[in-house]
């Protein structure tokens, strides 16, 4: 069932990535076809290093909890441990998957892949 998940996500990133021309959206898609072991694995204190306040994040693969946030910031992932999930609420910031930023942000204004 996941497999069928993650090929219509990268569909719909291809399919919305040519209707608004933004080429991030390609990009997160051809990260996302890559095998699950070389997909990347991005841990908190990655993220709260290189994103600045207010930043909107994507990392085409799994957010881990190794770290703080201590600024506000926006984290959207294909997946995230359960114990990442918890610290990015606690400190304040919003975490949603990919499908949720497409929906909100299809022109992807301010937009950082982070890897």
């Amino acid at each position: 069932m996941k497999n069928i998940q993650i090929q219509g996500l990268i569909s719909e990133l291809k399919r919305i990535s040519i209707e608004e021309k933004v080429n991030i959206w390609k990009r997160i898609a051809s990260d996302l076809q890559k095998p699950t072991r070389k997909r990347r694995i991005v841990n908190l204190s990655r993220i709260n290093r290189y994103a600045k306040e207010n930043d909107t994040i994507v990392v085409p693969g799994k957010v881990l909890a190794n770290g703080e946030l201590d600024h506000k910031l926006t984290i959207a992932a294909y997946t995230f441990s359960g114990e990442a999930l918890k610290k990015i609420k606690e400190s304040g910031c919003i975490a949603m998957n990919i499908p949720e930023l497409l929906e909100k942000n299809p022109k992807a204004n301010k937009i950082r892949i982070i890897g």
